[in-house]
């Protein structure tokens, strides 16, 4: 539904624009808008079709989980919620060794040939939960053998990219980084994306002069000033720059000099400050980054160097975020809860990987709509 309602917001003004652009002498006024009126039915009715249609049990996709361990419970898991309906898990298929069976064992599929297993089950889809890849632990020429009879094979990566919009750390390899698809940055994609930055952050800042001016007399009134915060973070390629916000903290927030993570229900902020961050209107300056070019509308959230370089120790592939500029909203902070610790950045750092490798402007449009969800629910916000 959340997908129908976008294409129709957006494919609305390009009609109009359309309409009103070219010579539509010879239809009448009435007759056009009945035709997009019964076209939208005809779209909504099909797509309702076949969202029944794969919810079936009839033409649901049927999967074959290689693997007992934790990986394929892990997949179990995800291929449960309820935002993955209508897909069937036939069964695991133990590849052999000392792999632990933590599924239940009642849906282990019997030693046989993967490929008559497949066959056997009428399977259309294998995910490898399997972390070794050498031959002898996997079966390697049977798993060739399947996709060349036209059933899909996917690794972990792959599967956690697809359906929950993320790139998994822990399943993630530096050759599956360099010859995957993706991540292809060429000066077309930089020149439409910084295109939309600007004419995106005029229209943001135009509509949120008053609130953003409202927001100055009330942190004013409460405690003084400065009205903004400026602080340095890590930016595209790992250049330093410094963001401005609203400032929602006291002034001395960081008296003692040491860096600390914000946090729920943090006792640094003033209770303007409280508001402000849950309605994200703090954010709002930073569009001014996005004027002079230090930040995009969309992009991975920019961090503070100390915290940098603490999380690239930690986290593998940390600096890979680095290659597109950060934003002022993201993938990352519209999927997940407001980052405090070090587990919650390797959480939100493969959703940023998964919009570093996929990033259109398809997506931006999507993560802005995101973006207006999460502020009206207050989903997320600290």
């Amino acid at each position: 539904m959340a997908r129908v309602l976008l294409s129709v917001v957006v494919s609305l003004p390009v009609a109009y624009g359309v309409f009103r652009l070219l010579p539509w002498s010879g239809f009448t006024s009435a007759a056009m808008q009945t035709s997009v009126l019964l076209l939208l039915g005809v779209v909504l009715s099909m797509r309702a079709l076949v969202n029944r249609r794969q919810s079936s049990s009839l033409f649901a996709p049927r999967i074959l989980i290689i693997g007992t361990g934790p990986d394929a419970l892990t997949v179990q898991r995800a291929l449960s919620h309820p935002a993955q309906g209508g897909m069937q898990i036939v069964g695991f298929f133990s590849p052999g060794g000392d792999d632990a069976v933590e599924v239940d064992p009642r849906k282990v599929l019997p030693g046989a040939g993967l490929v008559e297993t497949v066959k056997r089950l009428r399977v259309s889809e294998v995910i490898v939960a399997v972390r070794e890849r050498r031959g002898g632990v996997l079966p390697l020429r049977e798993l060739l053998d399947c996709k060349l009879a036209g059933v899909r094979v996917l690794d972990l990566s792959s599967f956690f990219e697809r359906v929950q919009g993320q790139v998994r750390v822990d399943s993630l390899r530096a050759s599956w980084l360099i010859y995957g698809d993706g991540f292809r940055q060429n000066f077309g994609r930089t020149v439409i994306k910084r295109c939309f930055d600007l004419l995106a952050a005029v229209a943001l800042l135009i509509l949120a002069a008053p609130i953003m001016l409202v927001t100055m007399l009330l942190i004013l009134f409460e405690d003084g000033g400065p009205v903004f915060y400026r602080q340095e973070r890590v930016g595209f390629g790992g250049r330093i720059f410094k963001v401005t916000k609203f400032r929602s903290m006291r002034t001395d927030a960081e008296k003692d000099g040491k860096p600390r993570w914000a946090s729920s229900n943090d006792d640094r902020a003033t209770r303007v400050g409280s508001v402000i961050r849950k309605l994200r209107i703090d954010e709002l300056p930073q569009l001014l980054n996005v004027l002079v070019g230090d930040m995009s509308l969309v992009g991975p959230r920019p961090e503070r160097p100390y915290f940098v370089d603490q999380l690239a120790r930690e986290i593998p592939f940390y600096g890979v975020r680095h290659c597109v500029k950060p934003g002022v909203t993201g993938w990352a902070q519209v999927r997940y809860q407001y980052g405090s610790s070090v587990d919650d950045a390797i959480q939100k750092l493969q959703y940023d990987l998964y919009y570093v490798k996929n990033h259109t402007l398809v997506l931006d449009t999507l993560v802005l709509f995101e973006t207006v969800r999460v502020v009206l629910t207050g989903e997320g916000a600290h």
